[in-house]
Formats: C-alpha cells, sequence, structure tokens
C-alpha cells in the first residue's frame, strides 16, 4: 500500500507522480491500494496522476483502489466522477468486502 499525506497539488505532484509509478511499477498484475487518508488537500493534478497510475496498473494486467475516509475529500473524489474510474473504499478493510 501506498500512502499518501499532506497537501497534493502541483507543487507536490512530481513526488506523487514518482511514487506512483515506481508502485504500480513494482507490483505489475497486482491491485495497488494508495491510501488517501493522510491527505488533507487535493487537487486535479493529483487526480489527473491518479488516474494515470490506474491505466499504467490496468495496462499491466492489475487494477489501483483509493482508500479514502476523508469526509471532504471523499465528497470531492465523487464530484468529479473520480469514483466512477477507479474504486474508492472507506477503509482497508472495505477492500475485502469489494474484491468479492
Amino acid at each position: 500500500m501506498l500512502s499518501v499525506q499532506g497537501e497534493v497539488d502541483l507543487s507536490t505532484l512530481p513526488s506523487l507522480h514518482n511514487a506512483l509509478t515506481r508502485f504500480v511499477g513494482a507490483h505489475p498484475s497486482t491491485t495497488v491500494v494508495v491510501d488517501l487518508d493522510g491527505v488533507y488537500a487535493c487537487d486535479d493534478t493529483a487526480l489527473g496522476s491518479l488516474l494515470g497510475a490506474a491505466g499504467r496498473a490496468r495496462d499491466s494486467g492489475g487494477d489501483l483502489v483509493v482508500v479514502c475516509n476523508h469526509g471532504a475529500l471523499r465528497t470531492r473524489l465523487e464530484r468529479t466522477g473520480f469514483d466512477r474510474a477507479v474504486v474508492v473504499v472507506t477503509t482497508i478493510s472495505a477492500l475485502d468486502d469489494n474484491a468479492r
């Protein structure tokens, strides 16, 4: 699981992008999990990077799931339609329920 902390915006995007690229690349053909519970702000560039990582995971035969329980961020993921492109769960334990 890759845990992301703090503010994710244009200034921190290169770090996020690099971490996602390495993480997805290190786990081909598996479902990778990105935990956003430590994120307090996330802009559109970060969502785009997560979508790109999900695409790379799918290209390698895997997938990407986001864990997010933070109310405002979860609402943002729903309003932008991100949750229609990438599975978003509220807890890590919900991953098992989602896999069924």
